[in-house]
């Protein structure tokens, strides 16, 4: 099985992704975008959990070799962080984006002794920043970090460059690449999309639609 190919077609499949080549989306960051990433939908469809559940595991395996604990990113990694780690009979742990205010103010939720190898997963890399964070926080508890997974990514120059800096290795499942050749596969976009969502990947802060 090309399992980026079978991700990407699970995601357009259960609409984790959409994809809007003349009505873009407006990202927070205040980019247009031709493409919307939300997987956490994943985790309503049976089949698409299952298998994206396995390849995460198993890829986390091959690419990493063994670690002790995983740590999902919150909030959209710590479902499928918990999924991967029930998968490989591991221990969990999931890392907020910063430290509660109240009670005993945990940044690091779950039982954390401080020298474990750790697996962190993400849903989706877009700039990388999210997973680094957690990164840096699971070091500066004094953990090795064995690298981060994430379900997508977009295939950034900004997310692999944050990678290198951080000294992190990371790799997904799918991209963004596999994931239009797929949508054109399934009729999902046309021929005459392709230039459009290829060229929002090139330059997305300078994208604008096609009028």
């Amino acid at each position: 099985m090309n399992v980026a190919a079978e991700v990407a077609k699970q995601l357009l499949e259960v609409e984790a992704v959409l994809l809007s080549p003349l009505q873009p989306f407006l990202w927070t960051s205040g980019i247009q975008s031709p493409i919307y990433c939300d997987n956490r939908k994943v985790l309503s469809y049976p089949k698409a959990r299952t298998i994206v559940k396995d390849a995460l595991a198993a890829e986390a395996k091959a690419a990493f070799g063994d670690f002790d604990m995983v740590a999902g990113v919150a909030t959209a990694g710590i479902p499928h962080g918990a999924l991967v780690a029930d998968a490989l009979g591991l221990p969990y742990v999931y890392v907020r984006s910063r430290s509660k205010v109240h009670g005993l103010k945990n940044l690091v939720e779950g039982h954390l002794v401080g020298n474990e190898k750790v697996l962190v997963v993400e849903d989706l890399i877009s700039t990388g920043g999210s997973a680094i964070r957690v990164v840096e926080a699971l070091r500066e508890r004094g953990c090795e970090v064995a690298g981060t997974i994430a379900i997508f990514n977009y295939g950034f120059e900004k997310a692999k460059l944050a990678f290198e800096k951080a000294n992190c290795p990371y790799t997904t499942l799918s991209n963004y690449h596999v994931l239009l050749e797929e949508a054109l596969k399934m009729k999902y976009i046309r021929e005459e999309d392709m230039d459009i969502l290829k060229k929002w990947r090139e330059n997305p802060e300078a994208w604008s639609p096609a009028v």
